[in-house]
């Protein structure tokens, strides 16, 4: 007699995310980006430094930051006011501002020993790799979080991206500005990464008289 083949039993196992926050990630607050940078700065991490300072103001995907290289923001010996990245995802160049404060400790960064010599802003410590993984950043930016005492699950690398971007649509409600800023082709995909609901769209209206 022929024994029927039964489904196999599997294991129960809990959902990957049970106890984590998931969704769009929050961005920083002002009073987070200068404690982070008060941290990077007494503990003398030029490279961390520099690299937080060039995520807020660049505002790029963390794969289009990684892969920077020094002819992105260095022309004639002298560290770029704006930069342009062609990004990964829409092969389309992005331009971004990159402050004083960023320009400075880019500065001290490539007089590190470990620039001498490298391609990339952000060389890998293996010759294998070029540069920092995406990984090795998202490592990176979960102890910048833990550092400040913030709940870990709720950044992520999407949260330097929309740090300033955020700053920018809160203080002016400009989400044309905030669009070319993220290199968004549409302008629904900057209002749903924006999360821009109803009241937002009511306070700014209601501020404007003719």
């Amino acid at each position: 007699m022929q024994t029927p083949n039964l489904p196999a039993i599997r294991a129960l196992r809990p959902a990957w995310n049970k106890g984590r926050i998931v969704g769009q990630k929050r961005p920083l607050k002002p009073k987070h980006v200068w404690a982070i940078r008060v941290r990077l700065e007494l503990a003398g991490n030029h490279r961390d430094l520099a690299l937080f300072n060039m995520a807020i103001d660049s505002k790029l995907r963390g794969c289009d930051l990684v892969r920077m290289k020094v002819v992105d923001v260095m022309a004639s010996g002298q560290i770029k006011e704006r930069a342009s990245v062609l990004q990964s995802k829409t092969q389309k160049p992005v331009q971004f501002e990159i402050s004083e404060g960023t320009r400075a400790s880019i500065a001290k960064w490539m007089k590190d020993p470990l620039m001498v010599g490298s391609e990339y802003l952000w060389p890998g410590r293996f010759h294998e790799r070029l540069h920092i993984s995406t990984r090795q950043y998202a490592r990176i930016v979960r102890d910048w979080i833990s550092s400040i005492g913030l709940e870990v699950t709720a950044y992520g690398t999407h949260s330097m991206r929309r740090t300033k971007v955020t700053q920018i649509y809160q203080k002016t409600g400009n989400l044309r500005a905030v669009q070319l800023l993220l290199g968004h082709a549409k302008m629904d995909s900057t209002v749903r990464y924006l999360g821009v609901e109803l009241e937002d769209a009511l306070a700014i209206a209601e501020a404007i008289e003719i």
